[in-house]
């Protein structure tokens, strides 16, 4: 019998849905000029300067994607860049994560230079990618690269280490060789560490994708943004971040879906809870 108290999938839904709408209800409400309380603004319009109005932002957005239709390049080129180092990023991150976890001489000597690598604040390396790489997608994908290789990397690195001895004791009596256990023992156990940081390294991505159109670019939403930041069109801006995080949740469900194919042997959360 599965835990009492927890809703379906339609009304877990109806939920979610319900709670978005109130926050945009709140918004609407405290950008209302005559509803906002006189002791946080100057003036009634003061906070739809500084937070925006929803119906304008959802404006620009029908505007973007419809009317006007001209986000659709912009998009195209953000989502590349944020694909690729999403992809570069979690391939080289699960390779040099094996790699380490199963060569104990090469961890110790290279454990250090990963740490100092990893303290290293990244965003810092967004103007000398662009020296390098120039002002186009290279430079926006090799920070966003940046931001992912670590995450995957060490959860990767983790998760073969954490393989119990006894299943590797047990694969070896067995004749297991090399390529088994890490096909039969050592990936699947890393399998789960990868998916979660994997979820994680999404929004990186698009950090990365975004901090480097700031920084210079003539395309990309980040670009958008930072003309409408320029102007102070704080309705655009936030119209772009909420296309942002659409997306992302859109390019965090692809991987949740792909975790589901290829997890299908591990036991779900409602099946562990049952009595």
């Amino acid at each position: 019998m599965a835990r009492s108290g927890k809703p379906g999938r339609a009304m877990l839904r109806i939920w979610q849905i319900g709670l978005l709408l109130l926050v945009f209800l709140f918004w609407h409400v405290m950008t209302k000029p005559g509803l906002v309380p006189p002791f946080m603004f100057d003036n009634d319009r003061q906070a739809a300067f500084f937070f925006g109005e929803p119906l304008r932002v959802l404006e620009r957005i029908w505007a973007w994607f419809v009317t006007d239709a001209d986000i659709y390049r912009h998009l195209a080129v953000t989502l590349a860049e944020t694909v690729m180092a999403f992809g570069i990023g979690a391939i080289a991150g699960l390779a040099c994560g094996l790699w380490l976890a199963l060569s104990p001489t090469a961890s110790a000597i290279l454990e250090p230079y990963v740490k100092a690598a990893n303290a290293m604040p990244r965003i810092i390396l967004a103007p000398i990618f662009a020296v390098w790489f120039g002002l186009g997608m290279g430079s926006k994908v090799a920070l966003g690269v940046t931001l992912v290789f670590f995450i995957v990397f060490f959860n990767v690195y983790q998760g073969v280490r954490e393989v119990s001895p006894v299943v590797l004791a047990n694969a070896r009596m067995l004749g297991a060789s090399a390529r088994q256990l890490l096909r039969h023992v050592y990936l699947p156990s890393a399998t789960s560490w990868v998916f979660s940081s994997l979820h994680t390294s999404v929004g990186l991505a698009f950090v990365g994708a975004v901090v480097g159109e700031y920084l210079g670019s003539s395309q990309g939403v980040g670009y958008l943004i930072l003309q409408a930041e320029g102007t102070f069109d704080i309705n655009t801006v936030m119209a772009g971040i909420l296309v942002l995080t659409a997306f992302a949740l859109l390019l965090d469900a692809a991987v949740g879906r792909i975790e589901r194919r290829l997890m299908t042997w591990h036991p779900k959360a409602g099946e562990t809870e049952k009595l």
